[in-house]
């Protein structure tokens, strides 16, 4: 534990720099204007109202509920070997040599997976709560709790939903959000390059499924590396799942609901895609996993190198929105709303997380995927 919590001057300082920032807002910006007049620190807000949800909000709300219990499904599979266990996220007994090859990307990883997975954990509940206090039926996945998890030293051996032995990683979202010349929303058929090519190409474990993962030394580095690509790919795929959403809500507080949960994915998607930045930089790279072959690549090396593949530029570049007549702008993409849902399912089956799940799962997925795409915003 002492090992996980040891704090490198780099994190401390980012960690510490964001702390100051958000106390210094506390007391001017929110104080005196977001706020508003009249409503203080500590004064509750009543829910919006005791209505009912139309059918297309309660859709919206279990289909995220749905991928929140994924989320944490595998999110609680990587803090048991690799972060940090406590009353909030509990399970496991973590692995020293995973947790150190996941720190050779950052010394505060292991911190990171504990909050990543706190968080999804908390969206789940509050999500299927919300829905019950409306009235709704509130969505469970256990009877597909079915998959075997890693064997190695540290696992809980508890049965999952998601497999993380066998992803194939689509790594398109590294250039698509360094891109100032294309939006998918724009240009669906445009090809944005892979940062690694080679995960798009294989099945990769992402945690070492048994001991024998644990060595050599760069087969257990890949699979770290493998960890932070999934991680970083999996939230951004939720910065664009709940803006998108939102576009389709009816209620005033459902809308509130989804922008307010939407921006912490994001701040997720920025954390992994810095930690992942870490895996295609020196001195990690360029590294050969010798057991599979997987190669990650020097991108500050030719031929890479550019704005498309900087490891550190991990704020979205600004680039064509809405139309190509308009100046560029800073933005999340996609985020238009046709087949969300349904995209967010062949995507997360596309990455092999389902991988040995049966065809009743994937019927109830794609039902509720189903469902959510066919909300309209009702006026």
């Amino acid at each position: 534990m002492s090992q996980n919590l040891e704090k490198s001057p780099r994190g401390a300082s980012r960690r510490s720099f964001v702390k100051r920032g958000l106390v210094a807002a506390g007391a001017t910006t929110l104080g005196a204007g977001l706020l508003g007049k009249g409503i203080a620190f500590g004064q509750e807000e009543e829910l919006a109202s005791d209505a009912s949800l139309t059918k297309g909000d309660a859709a919206l709300l279990r289909f995220a509920a749905a991928v929140e219990i994924l989320e944490t499904d595998f999110w609680i599979q990587y803090n048991e070997l690799g972060g940090i266990r406590d009353n909030e996220v509990s399970g496991g007994s973590g692995n020293p040599v995973y947790t150190s090859k996941l720190q050779k990307l950052d010394q505060d990883f292991p911190q990171y997976i504990h909050d990543n997975t706190d968080d999804e954990i908390t969206h789940e509940r509050f999500l299927n709560a919300y829905l019950k206090s409306k009235g709704e039926e509130p969505v469970s996945l256990e009877p597909f709790r079915v998959l075997a998890g890693s064997a190695a030293t540290g696992s809980s051996g508890k049965p999952r939903l998601t497999n993380l032995m066998q992803l194939t990683l689509d790594t398109s979202w590294w250039t698509r959000y360094r891109s100032s010349a294309h939006n998918p929303d724009l240009e669906p058929n445009f090809k944005f390059p892979q940062a690694v090519k080679g995960l798009s190409q294989g099945e990769f474990p992402a945690l070492p499924r048994t001991d024998a993962d644990l060595h050599p030394s760069a087969h257990i580095q890949a699979i770290a590396n493998t960890a932070a690509f999934h991680m970083a790919t999996i939230e951004q795929g939720g910065s664009s799942l709940y803006p998108a959403m939102a576009q389709r809500a009816t209620s005033v507080e459902v809308l509130r609901i989804l922008i307010s949960i939407g921006p912490t994915e994001t701040m997720h998607f920025q954390t992994w895609q810095d930690k992942a930045g870490a895996a295609v930089s020196p001195p990690l790279a360029p590294l050969t996993d010798p057991t599979t072959g997987l190669f990650f690549p020097n991108l500050e090396a030719p031929p890479f190198g550019g704005e498309l593949f900087t490891a550190n530029l991990i704020m979205p570049e600004p680039c064509p929105f809405l139309s190509p007549s308009l100046p560029r702008c800073s933005v999340i993409r996609p985020t238009a709303t046709k087949g969300v849902a349904m995209g967010v399912v062949n995507f997360l089956t596309s990455m092999g997380l389902f991988m040995g799940q049966s065809p009743e799962f994937f019927e109830f997925l794609k039902q509720l995927a189903s469902e959510a795409d066919a909300a309209r915003r009702e006026i």
